[in-house]
């Protein structure tokens, strides 16, 4: 099954992706001060402000992070105010579902808690992003076996937002590489998410050419330019 996805107009839910999330399909995980939120340490590292442009999101979310000198990544963002500093900055891009072939797989099994340290030795090795212990709470995450049973392949859901639900942590052990383990998964995923009405999403890093051009041949398109920012809150 596919479907086409228009996206326009200058303010789209997207834009400021994790603070839809941390208000609307994952409210319940969210850890909230005022006009900032974000998610539980163990979850994910993601913090989001109601209004990026706004002095007194930055406030709350100091407050929110812990106060002064703390280190914490911030979405949506692409300038910080006087006193804030930015301890890294990396360019991505955000893609969009526009005529993927969602499809189960046979092959992939749900992956749930007592996955987990396999899922975190995959991760540690290939690098697809953070994840963390509680990850696996924020959405279906599914996952290939060899015929040793050892995990080799993964993907599954991260944001959550009304009417959109980001793809994330697909990653393929090395030695599987090439067998389109990576492929299948995501157009599982992408198959549960469609389901439920959701059309899927995902971000990836503006250097990793070759995951941008293996997601656009899958149907995804290019919708905007973000970047990651670590920020570090103002004082000593």
């Amino acid at each position: 099954m596919s479907t086409s996805v228009e996206v326009s107009g200058d303010v789209h839910v997207l834009d400021n992706a994790a603070w839809a999330a941390l208000t609307g399909p994952h409210a319940h995980l969210a850890e909230r001060f005022g006009r900032a939120a974000r998610y539980p340490a163990g979850v994910s590292p993601f913090t989001a402000l109601e209004d990026p442009a706004d002095p007194r999101a930055w406030d709350d979310l100091a407050r929110l992070v812990g106060g002064p000198g703390v280190v914490t990544p911030v979405s949506g963002v692409v300038e910080v105010p006087e006193g804030w500093g930015i301890e890294q900055s990396i360019a991505g891009v955000q893609l969009v579902d526009a005529g993927l072939r969602a499809e189960h797989a046979p092959e992939a099994v749900r992956i749930g808690a007592a996955d987990v340290p396999e899922v975190l030795e995959l991760i540690a090795l290939t690098q697809p992003g953070p994840f963390l212990p509680r990850t696996v709470e924020l959405g279906t995450y599914l996952g290939v076996r060899d015929e040793d049973g050892r995990l080799v392949a993964l993907a599954g859901e991260r944001l959550r937002v009304p009417g959109w639900t980001e793809i994330s942590a697909v990653c393929t052990h090395p030695e599987y590489r090439g067998r389109g383990l990576a492929t299948r998964l995501v157009r599982a995923v992408a198959a549960g998410i469609r389901e439920r009405g959701d059309v899927p999403f995902l971000h990836t890093g503006a250097h990793n050419v070759n995951a941008i051009r293996l997601y656009e041949s899958l149907g995804f398109r290019l919708r905007r330019n973000v970047r990651f920012l670590l920020v570090r809150t103002p004082g000593a």
